[in-house]
């Protein structure tokens, strides 16, 4: 989330924190500290004595004014996720008491596992926040997959310079807020030239960056080849260095060619304003994706426009400022660039947009959303006790049987915002949603109950309203929501709150609260002594209140759940976070269940498929094993006693935990591979 500094942060109780970062060797990148000094962050920087950076060999030397308060430490290794700290020094320092740490170093490196380990080792429980630019979703081999989790189950946010890098921090066991800051620029180093004049007959194209294959320097040679009219300077090193420097000398472009080598950063502003565009056509790989790209952030601010690969986090960085083109298709990156320097008109409106983009990247808008991120570490946000001034959205995730909407809608007697979200992409759904005044959504395909209900999140403001979760085969009327906002209100930690629910006709309530689902209490049921287990761990989604500002906390519905378990798993996230959940028996809804799907066999594979991801995401594979062999046991022994419904109900259960719920969901189509996506409602880049 990139935003700008309010004038109540500098005025607010400053908040102490160890900041731990070894990049921050670099000068440039420690002008975050001087800006959150400002807003009211007292900050202690650890960074090493020196650090290999863009392939220069890079010291620490201390500012003049400016680095008091920065502590350079020896470190032992060169690769980033690879390395140590001096430990001695690093204990004396996180023995002092601090409201936050700050480890600025990825959740699965072994410098976060050290200061981990010495944070514990030094007797402080201070909140931590964690670092992570790391937006492909790798199976890390032991001891980093362990690492990676127990570091993010600890942690109190994060911080991410794209938006894949903050899912898969919150798939993989974060569950404070998370924030995507991007990376600082400094843009009075980084400033236009003002006398600029358009690009004439020979457009100057511009690549900074290492000459790797994932780079995409062959394919802007192939473009600029192609294309007369541009000339291009290479400002760069890598493995690809020979071949760039012979396609330069003899192939088809030759002469219109320059490689400049690795360039010094005091010398990169100057090499940008002699640009007319900067291309940065990033290719992705199996292992990797363009993690943010701030060469096109120096770029515009430096007031060039840039073409840029729709790759990784390119089009959020770049977005509607620049040009982006398909990754690897030469052509089009030619056009690309002809296309921003040809019309005199358009280069200029290229380069102001990109002006105002690169402002977000400024360093006080980075230390701002630091600050905030610090702030809402160290107090979470909490229920003020006036919960009942707050408005309540209606989200309804529909698919199919209109008829249970209208009745569902019609109950709650027009008196709330509602948003329907049609997964079913259905006529009678938009005219149920139309009669009743709800705002219509059709995503165009069956997203599932989670992913759903994050698309109608996005559309509210999380931190002055509250949402009521209803599926269409309920009912709950305007008194009983209101109950159930009241309780919401009363408590000034509670998460969400659920009704008692009964089936139509039905004297008997429906179990709504359950113990959160757990390898040994697998074993428990399997024992046939579940009627022990009576704690409340989550109550169920089929009707459910939740307070706006527990989403902004604790972040949306986990998108690897297609249908089941996804308010299971948010509820856990909630419960880390010290957010609590609580039924209230006086408010009563009707809820018909399983009515949008007739196919009880595919209903039975998407819940215990649902059961799967969440026992894997919270026990891994590890737990898993165990949960499945509990329940195949029990199976098992059901089916040899029991009346018949029992015995058929175990053979079918037995049937698919045999095969695999996942999987088996996977390959009948009840369940598409789950793809790791948590949203984060804090904000995004704007």
């Amino acid at each position: 989330m990139h935003v700008t500094a309010d004038r109540d942060l500098a005025d607010a109780a400053a908040v102490q924190v160890l900041r731990i970062s070894h990049s921050s060797v670099v000068p440039e990148w420690r002008r975050r500290e001087d800006e959150l000094g400002s807003a009211g962050i007292d900050v202690t920087l650890v960074t090493a004595r020196h650090w290999t950076e863009g392939g220069t060999d890079v010291r620490f030397v201390p500012r003049p004014r400016h680095d008091e308060a920065t502590v350079a430490v020896a470190t032992a290794g060169t690769h980033p996720n690879l390395f140590l700290y001096a430990p001695l020094p690093l204990w004396r320092l996180l023995r002092r008491r601090w409201d936050l740490v700050d480890i600025g170093e990825e959740p699965f490196s072994l410098a976060a596992l050290e200061i981990a380990l010495l944070r514990a080792c030094a007797g402080r429980r201070a909140p931590y926040v964690v670092i992570s630019a790391q937006n492909v979703a790798k199976q890390f081999p032991p001891p980093f997959r362990w690492t990676e989790r127990a570091v993010l189950a600890g942690a109190a946010g994060g911080y991410v310079c794209n938006d894949g890098a903050g899912s898969l921090m919150r798939t993989r066991g974060l569950c404070g807020p998370v924030v995507n800051l991007g990376l600082g620029v400094d843009l009075d180093t980084f400033a236009p030239d003002l006398t600029r004049s358009p690009p004439g007959p020979e457009r100057r194209v511009g690549f900074v960056g290492r000459l790797e294959p994932e780079k995409g320097i062959e394919v802007l040679l192939d473009a600029v080849e192609a294309e007369p009219r541009l000339h291009l300077d290479v400002a760069g090193s890598g493995s690809l260095t020979g071949l760039v420097t012979g396609r330069a000398a003899h192939g088809p472009a030759a002469g219109r060619v320059r490689v400049l080598g690795p360039l010094p950063h005091d010398s990169l502003p100057g090499f940008y304003r002699s640009l007319d565009v900067l291309a940065v056509p990033s290719l992705p790989t199996p292992g990797w994706l363009e993690q943010f790209g701030r060469v096109a952030v120096e770029a515009m601010a430096a007031g060039v426009p840039v073409v840029a690969a729709s790759s990784g986090a390119l089009p959020e960085v770049v977005g509607g400022a620049g040009l982006l083109v398909g990754p690897g298709d030469a052509a089009a990156l030619g056009r690309a660039l002809v296309d921003a320097t040809g019309d005199p008109e358009r280069w200029a409106d290229l380069r102001a947009a990109g002006l105002e983009r690169a402002a977000r990247y400024s360093w006080t808008a980075v230390a701002a959303g630091h600050a905030r991120l610090y702030r809402a570490a160290v107090s979470p946000p909490r229920a003020d006790g006036r919960g009942r001034t707050r408005p309540v959205t209606v989200v309804v995730v529909a698919y199919g049987a209109p008829q249970l909407l209208d009745t569902c809608l019609d109950k709650l007697g027009g008196q709330f915002d509602v948003i329907v979200v049609d997964n079913g992409s259905s006529d009678a759904t938009r005219v149920v949603s139309d009669r009743h005044g709800a705002r219509y959504v059709d995503p165009g395909r069956n997203l599932g109950f989670a992913a759903g209900v994050n698309r109608a999140l996005a559309l509210v403001d999380l931190a002055t309203t509250d949402i009521l979760l209803c599926n269409p085969d309920a009912a709950v009327g305007p008194d009983d929501v209101h109950l159930l906002h009241r309780a919401l209100a009363a408590g000034t930690d509670l998460a969400c709150v659920a009704p008692t629910q009964h089936a139509p006709g039905s004297a008997s309530d429906d179990r709504v609260a359950w113990p959160f689902p757990t390898p040994w209490g697998a074993w428990i049921e399997a024992a046939g002594l579940g009627r022990l287990r009576r704690s409340t761990g989550f109550l169920v989604g089929s009707v459910l209140l939740v307070d706006g500002r527990a989403l902004l906390d604790v972040g949306g519905f986990d998108e690897r759940y297609f249908l089941y378990d996804e308010e299971t798993d948010w509820q856990r996230r909630a419960r880390r976070r010290g957010w609590r959940v609580r039924l209230v028996p006086d408010a009563v809804a009707v809820h018909l269940g399983a009515a949008t799907d007739p196919d009880s066999d595919r209903r039975e594979v998407r819940f215990h498929a649902g059961t799967e991801r969440y026992i894997r995401r919270w026990f891994g594979t590890t737990g898993w094993w165990v949960y499945r062999t509990a329940v195949v046991v029990g199976a098992v022994a059901r089916t040899a006693a029991g009346p018949a419904p029992t015995r058929r109900r175990a053979r079918q259960r037995l049937r698919i935990y045999l095969a695999g719920p996942d999987r088996l969901a996977r390959r009948t189509g009840a369940a598409p591979p789950p793809r790791p996506a948590i949203p984060d409602f804090g904000g995004s880049p704007t």
